[in-house]
């Protein structure tokens, strides 16, 4: 029936900010920024991977409401919104030292785990990002 997830979403309260953290420091790449008028069309998406994007999405309208916008941005501070992101790598350990250089704080260093290698780190607003070596490539 599908062929493919192609859009996923997370709340971020700045997108300036956003696109520091996801392309200047993690190095995804900007995919589509798109002033709407009602509200900016920001989405990033791993080098040479355009068929994959993750929307950067402000907490407001047209989506919600502003007292729903403030309880959700309350919610993101705390790491309550349940957003995360799965990023894989060749190296999970060589990743970490790297993104470490650039300033990105971890939450949990490079681990064995059945599946392969990973990692976890919070974006500045509270999103989980996990970093996977897999065992086996995927």
């Amino acid at each position: 029936m599908f062929n493919a997830i192609t859009l996923s979403q997370i709340f971020v309260t700045d997108q300036d900010e956003a696109l520091d953290f996801y392309v200047g420091k993690l190095g995804l790449e900007v995919k589509v920024d798109q002033d709407l008028g009602f509200m900016r069309w920001l989405t990033v998406c791993v080098p040479g991977e355009p068929g994959r994007e993750i929307l950067l999405e402000k907490p407001g309208p047209p989506a919600m409401d502003e007292g729903t916008a403030e309880q959700v941005r309350e919610l993101l501070a705390k790491g309550a919104t349940g957003g995360w992101i799965g990023l894989t790598t060749d190296d999970c350990r060589k990743t970490y030292e790297e993104l470490l250089a650039k300033g990105v704080e971890f939450t949990q260093e490079p681990m064995e785990r059945p599946y392969g290698i990973d990692c976890g780190l919070r974006d500045p607003f509270g999103n989980a990002i996990r970093i996977n070596q897999p065992t086996q490539p995927a």
